[in-house]
């Protein structure tokens, strides 16, 4: 056997020793991984059982109070949107051990659309079961698509210094016009469509354009009023300012009319629905939800770095 014969046995040998090795830390590096994986899997599978046991057992038993949270802005997507407002609600009414409901408003508004949909929903509600009284509780603040949603309740109820009211519609943007000048910039628009580039913010203000955009929010406007006034009916001690979009305290609210008295979540639940007992209804992502979701971005990063570690022998 020559030299260079034994030379090239013994480089064989060393890389089959270690495509051999490479190959145990792989399978190896596979085996925890898929370890990890079914262990993280039966974690949340557990959790999403003991969370929602707990629910169960909450809504469950004698008769209670059902709460309903509205929280922030009133938008899609938001946490109070009108689909998970709907849907809290609905389950509130349908527990046969509801006494009564009590949406718990802390919101500056939002999306008229929103709001309207929440509001046509709690219509429906009382009118499907008569015997479930709603109430509206504000705490800091029940303003503009926020008492919008109040209104649907049988009374609405507040604190002394929370902020109600805000009966108006809004439109806003910005005009850098001016300062295009300064700077030398030009603007091209080109539009199919006379009207499409309405209020663009980079153009001069066209009257007709503002024009349209206050007949609009004036319509908006109108049907706000027509909510109210549905809801509140002969409690409004109405006044050229109560549909301006001001807003008042909540003791003042009593006294116009936009509400009915003053109270709190506990004292209503205590002395007007008459059932201690409050069990929240409110649609909030629990902790299996949170964790299903981190758990699905940590897998998917997992896997991109077991796979990276794992890239076959070059």
């Amino acid at each position: 056997m020559t030299e260079d014969s034994g030379q090239w046995e013994r480089e064989l040998v060393t890389k089959l020793a270690s495509a051999a090795l490479k190959e145990q830390r792989r399978a190896r590096l596979w085996g925890i991984f898929f370890k990890l994986l079914t262990f993280a899997y039966i974690t949340l599978i557990l959790i999403m059982a003991v969370d929602w046991r707990g629910r169960a057992d909450l809504a469950g038993g004698k008769k209670h109070t059902a709460m309903v949270e509205l929280n922030g802005g009133i938008a899609p997507g938001a946490e109070a949107s009108a689909e998970t407002m709907m849907a809290a609600l609905q389950a509130a009414f349908k527990d046969k051990n509801t006494q009564g409901v009590i949406l718990r408003i802390n919101s500056p508004g939002g999306s008229p659309v929103q709001s309207q949909l929440i509001y046509d929903e709690m219509r429906r509600l009382r009118k499907k079961y008569p015997d479930i009284p709603l109430y509206a509780v504000v705490e800091d603040i029940c303003a503009s698509g926020g008492y919008f949603v109040a209104v649907g309740a049988d009374r609405i109820y507040v604190a002394k210094a929370s902020i109600v009211g805000s009966i108006g519609v809004l439109m806003n943007g910005f005009g850098f016009t001016g300062l295009m000048d300064k700077l030398g910039v030009e603007r091209r628009l080109i539009t199919a469509g006379e009207n499409k580039g309405m209020l663009d913010p980079f153009s001069p203000v066209d009257k007709k354009d503002m024009q349209h955009a206050r007949a609009l929010i004036h319509d908006v406007h109108e049907q706000f009023i027509g909510v109210v006034r549905e809801g509140r009916g002969k409690r409004l001690k109405e006044s050229p300012e109560l549909f301006s979009g001001l807003i008042w305290t909540g003791e003042k609210s009593v006294d116009l009319g936009l509400a009915d008295g003053i109270g709190s979540l506990e004292s209503v639940a205590r002395d007007v629905v008459k059932a201690e007992d409050i069990v929240d209804y409110t649609q909030k992502e629990n902790v299996a939800e949170k964790l299903a979701k981190r758990f699905g971005a940590s897998v998917g990063e997992g896997a991109v770095r077991a796979l990276r570690s794992m890239s076959p022998i070059r």
